[in-house]
């Protein structure tokens, strides 16, 4: 906590510094295209870096999007003194998306990454499945209802999920789901032999009871600025497109039994979905109690975009909302703000608290806080 501290003091000091209009910078991939096309809609400069091999997309596809692109041999060498210099020097703010924690060492994120982040440096290693403070922990401990986990294979008693790192895909997992402790065992036997999972995989894996439902991704923006914006915008709820889990389903029962192969659940895509209003509310007090609890035991708390992933589901008539996975960054899924209503409702909003602005996507609100933060005097307070 005390390398975190002291990065983001310096990170502070240097957006502080910063008296020239900030650059919008982020990793090309994830979420680039999103952030890029509303920092431009803000008036931003922005730049990518990109990694050596995966920069084709935003080079000769979306180059307008760019002021600057930047292509390192990998991702983690945004930590190199020459790159970090360069960006501070352009007057950098850098939105983390998942690929920065998951192609970056979490340590040279807290410890040597000083270019100002809009994001909370301290809550990205919270993604970390296996600390004993991590996402789990701050959903138990704000209040916030999860699946029942099974401690061990051998206390399962009804339909469960186990989530296992994917053994050649570092940012995916590879879900199945045993009815009891045989079905556990078959299952990992058939997928350690297709090489999908591996044995340290397996020991990080996380057991849970199957919350039968369909998938709502609760997504909302934690402002800094509490007195300027309020608490927080909630921006939509959305759906995850997996392959081949996707497919796989949309068999006939018949087929599914007859498909024995260990089926995957690798993210491809993203849908926007809505809530019926009687439900809804659910969702606006999961996001009030973990903004909270960030604030509490990882301060300055939740900073920008974030989602909680859940399902809504109904035990005797009841509906409850269960969640089992928090992003704590820039979800998956920005797209999914145009086809939500609450872009215009956002709109709305913030009209009514004195800002003439039209919200096209959620990554609009980041950029909105960042350009007021800046004009006001304030930029180092919203970042890390």
């Amino acid at each position: 906590m005390e390398a975190i501290l002291q990065t983001s003091i310096k990170a502070r000091k240097i957006a502080d510094d910063y008296t020239k209009k900030p650059k919008i910078v982020c990793f090309g991939s994830h979420s680039a295209l999103e952030t890029a096309a509303s920092a431009k809609r803000f008036g931003f400069e922005t730049v990518l870096i990109a990694e050596k091999g995966r920069e084709i997309l935003y080079t000769k596809h979306y180059p307008y999007l760019y002021d600057q692109i930047r292509v390192l041999d990998n991702f983690s060498d945004l930590i190199n003194e020459e790159n970090q210099d360069w960006l501070i020097d352009e007057n950098g703010i850098f939105v983390p998306n998942r690929s920065f924690s998951s192609y970056v060492p979490i340590d040279d994120i807290e410890g040597k990454f000083f270019v100002p982040e809009f994001g909370s440096k301290s809550l990205l290693k919270t993604e970390d499945r296996g600390l004993t403070k991590g996402q789990f922990y701050l959903l138990e401990q704000a209040g916030i209802r999860m699946p029942h986990e099974f401690k061990s294979p051998d206390d399962i008693d009804t339909l469960a999920v186990v989530k296992v790192q994917h053994a050649k895909k570092p940012m995916e997992r590879a879900f199945f789901y045993p009815s009891s402790p045989k079905e556990y065992y078959e299952g990992v036997e058939k997928r350690l032999k297709a090489g999908i999972i591996s044995e340290e995989g397996l020991a990080n894996a996380r057991i849970e009871e199957y919350a039968l439902g369909p998938v709502f991704n609760t997504n909302f923006h934690s402002h800094v600025l509490k007195d300027v914006f309020g608490n927080f915008s909630f921006v939509g709820f959305s759906g995850r497109i997996q392959s081949n889990k996707s497919g796989f389903l949309d068999l006939p029962a018949r087929e599914q039994l007859e498909f024995d192969i260990p089926s995957t659940n690798q993210e491809v895509g993203h849908e926007g979905r809505t809530m019926r209003e009687s439900f809804k509310i659910m969702a606006f007090e999961a996001a009030e109690k973990f903004i909270e609890i960030c604030q509490l035991e990882y301060p300055p708390g939740m900073i920008g975009m974030c989602g909680l992933q859940g399902i809504l589901v109904n035990i005797d008539g009841e509906i409850f909302y269960v969640f089992f996975d928090v992003s704590p960054r820039v979800p998956g899924d920005p797209a999914t703000g145009p086809t939500s209503p609450e872009m215009e409702m956002l709109t709305m909003k913030y009209a009514k608290l004195g800002f003439n602005v039209k919200i096209v996507d959620p990554l609009d609100i980041t950029m909105l806080e960042i350009q007021e933060a800046f004009e006001r005097g304030r930029l180092a307070e919203i970042v890390t």
